[in-house]
């Protein structure tokens, strides 16, 4: 996926895996669970074990295109994944990141109104040593083949300024910046500066001003700072739950949009509280229903096999 300033822009697709999507597959009956890591990942878990093949390691990032032997496992991954969670790649279409192989990309465009939203779905196929079983050891040009029954997705709703085309094919995605610069000074000293970003207290604002106050749904973010703008992340992102929730982020975005410039300036001198001016005046004016939204979701804290935290979700 290249981005250059505030555009995202498709690579090659693959005709045979938008036909894999297309196609019907039969559900499991039991039903995939959500989950994050203690590195607040996004993760579902399905009932059936999958198996991840090999992929090389290597891509010449000017090189538009994969190899054969990257396109024919990433055939063989579809096959084995799709039937676990068909439901969430049905309508989706796939195209390659030559600057990240391992995170192949599936995106969806929407209208609403005169609005323009993207939809992008990236799966991360990265060997996890405390978490996969090994099948095959990697080498220095090729990933390891692993089972497991974990999928880990960035699932994110972007909004979008245009969607740019050439001889009726798609060529960029021009994105909706509402957020200026949000570095704000360095830490440390020699090796170990730093730079301080307001990313993550943005998040923890645009998420808290539309949920119930006192309500906890760590390590999950409804609402993110990405892309310069205001985004939503999808859990279980199946087409009907994603038709449901890009109302709310196009309502989102129209109710903060007047007020980045405070929020921003706001978050430059001060952390994130539910006690700043600011957002007590706004979390006032948020219309209720978003707040019944996330009512029901719940989060629960536990240890895996290995004894990390993880977070089980609920909703």
């Amino acid at each position: 996926m290249e981005q250059l300033l505030n555009e995202i822009r498709p690579g090659y697709s693959d005709r045979i895996i938008n036909q894999k999507l297309q196609s019907p597959h039969s559900s499991l009956d039991k039903p995939y669970t959500h989950h994050f890591n203690q590195s607040e990942e996004y993760f579902i878990q399905v009932p059936e074990a999958f198996v991840v093949p090999r992929f090389p390691i290597h891509h010449d990032v000017r090189q538009p295109v994969p190899r054969t032997d990257y396109t024919n496992a990433l055939h063989d991954f579809i096959d084995s994944m799709l039937p676990q969670v068909p439901d969430f790649f049905s309508d989706l279409s796939y195209f390659f990141d030559p600057a990240e192989i391992q995170k192949p990309c599936f995106y969806r465009v929407y209208k609403i109104g005169e609005k323009y939203f993207l939809f992008l779905l990236r799966i991360n196929l990265q060997y996890r040593p405390l978490e996969h079983e090994l099948l095959e050891r990697g080498s220095n040009d090729y990933t390891a083949v692993y089972r497991t029954n974990r999928l880990y997705l960035e699932s994110d709703c972007i909004p979008l300024e245009a969607v740019l085309t050439e001889m009726g094919k798609i060529v960029s995605f021009k994105i909706h910046q509402t957020i200026s610069n949000t570095w704000i000074g360095e830490t440390g000293k020699g090796y170990l500066v730093r730079g301080i970003w307001i990313d993550t207290e943005l998040t923890k604002f645009f998420t808290k001003l539309f949920i119930n106050e006192g309500q906890r749904i760590y390590p999950y973010y409804p609402f993110t700072c990405k892309y310069k703008t205001i985004c939503m992340t999808i859990l279980g992102p199946t087409p009907e739950r994603r038709r449901q929730l890009l109302p709310y982020l196009q309502g989102a975005l129209q109710f903060l949009e007047p007020h980045l410039d405070k929020i921003q300036q706001t978050l430059k001198t001060s952390t994130f509280s539910e006690a700043l001016p600011l957002f007590k005046e706004l979390r006032q004016k948020v219309n209720s229903n978003y707040k019944k939204l996330w009512t029901n979701l719940a989060v629960t804290a536990y240890l895996n096999r290995q004894e990390q935290k993880e977070f089980r979700i609920e909703f």
